[in-house]
């Protein structure tokens, strides 16, 4: 972990509750920026919209406006890997916007994003694939996708949340600054609050969303509510609820015979596709939260996904070894993982199939 400070200066530190795999996807190559044509739908433009329309201040207008040109002009200056991460951001949002999506609730994430990168590839050090990183004075995780510039990792920040509960009552007045700050950054989306990915990646374009980021971020939020007993993170939970009932690519579900199977991306439906790691995490989110809040909507979801996750676990056991999709099988760190999520849902179930899929694969790491 790389933590950036208001200076420019860098420092390397271990963060304890980013236990996650790295990811490793097939990025799609950087955008261009676009220009501005006549005629057609524009970062400018679609900005000059919303105020039209009064769905922003005067103030933020000219605030998104201004950073938008600083972005600009500081590529503009930068050279090489540098002045690529940070064009890449801007065809990014020129993308979003061209495809007429550039919403209210996007507006805050999208240019802290912006901000944070022309911070970053202006200040901070070069960065190797996969790297997480961190500004002083915030507890969000960021990560470096070449090509794509750096992202706020969704899955990793409330992960991060999740592990502070965890990690017991002297952290959790850091896990409420860590949530409250990853809150206002959930965009409209299907209905509900969502958090959203904007960067391409493994052949998705932005906006796109995950089952297990938003599980996981249930999670978190649920686990605020057992800290706190503030029920303000059980209605945010509420409202997360929607994407998960929804078909792609506005939603992340799709029926099975036996129920429903949830999607690591919101972009990809196909069942050479489907990793059972996200999957098992996304079950484990709707059971917690239906459980403490009682939320009926949400105990169904689990059911269902519940019933289609039993009859495919065993599809996931080699005999030697197990799958991280379809024909593909784990790295040693995601046949941790997911073995790991089947001890939980065995904790949770009792259910035969998780306990007994989970004791082969601890005995797959010992052969």
């Amino acid at each position: 972990m790389v933590v950036l400070d208001a200076h420019g200066r860098s420092t390397v530190r271990n963060d304890p509750f980013l236990t996650m795999p790295a990811v490793s996807p097939t990025l799609a190559p950087a955008p261009r920026p676009r220009a501005r044509l006549a005629g057609r739908r524009n970062a400018h433009s679609e900005l000059a919209r919303l105020r039209r329309a009064r769905a922003i201040s005067a103030a933020d207008y000219r605030r998104y406006l201004g950073s938008l040109d600083a972005a600009a002009a500081t590529a503009r200056r930068l050279q090489g890997t540098r002045a690529v991460e940070l064009n890449a951001v801007l065809a990014n949002i020129s993308q979003i916007a061209s495809a007429g999506v550039l919403t209210t609730s996007r507006l805050k994430v999208l240019f802290l994003t912006l901000e944070n990168n022309r911070r970053w590839w202006s200040t901070g050090p070069l960065l190797s694939y996969g790297q997480r990183v961190e500004f002083t004075g915030s507890q969000l995780v960021w990560e470096y996708y070449p090509g794509q510039g750096i992202e706020l990792q969704e899955l990793g920040s409330f992960g991060k949340a999740d592990g502070m509960y965890t990690g017991g009552r002297k952290l959790y007045s850091t896990m409420r600054r860590l949530l409250a700050e990853l809150i206002p950054l959930a965009a409209h989306r299907g209905g509900g609050l969502t958090w959203e990915y904007y960067c391409q990646f493994d052949g998705g374009i932005p906006p796109w969303t995950s089952a297990m980021s938003q599980a996981t971020a249930l999670l978190a939020l649920t686990r605020a509510y057992m800290a706190f007993h503030i029920r303000y993170y059980l209605g945010i939970a509420r409202r997360a609820m929607p994407i998960f009932g929804e078909r792609p690519p506005a939603g992340v579900s799709v029926t099975t015979p036996r129920g429903l199977r949830f999607l690591l991306y919101s972009f990809a439906p196909q069942p050479s596709q489907a990793v059972l790691n996200g999957f098992l995490q996304t079950l484990i989110g709707l059971h917690d939260y239906s459980q403490v809040s009682g939320d009926r909507h949400a105990a169904r979801l689990f059911a269902a996904g519940d019933a289609e996750a039993r009859f495919e676990v065993p599809q996931y056991d080699t005999g030697s070894w197990s799958l991280y999709q379809p024909g593909e099988l784990s790295s040693v760190d995601y046949h941790v993982l997911v073995t790991g999520f089947l001890h939980e849902l065995c904790d949770r179930t009792h259910a035969r199939v998780y306990c007994q899929t989970a004791a082969r694969f601890d005995g797959y790491l010992h052969h």
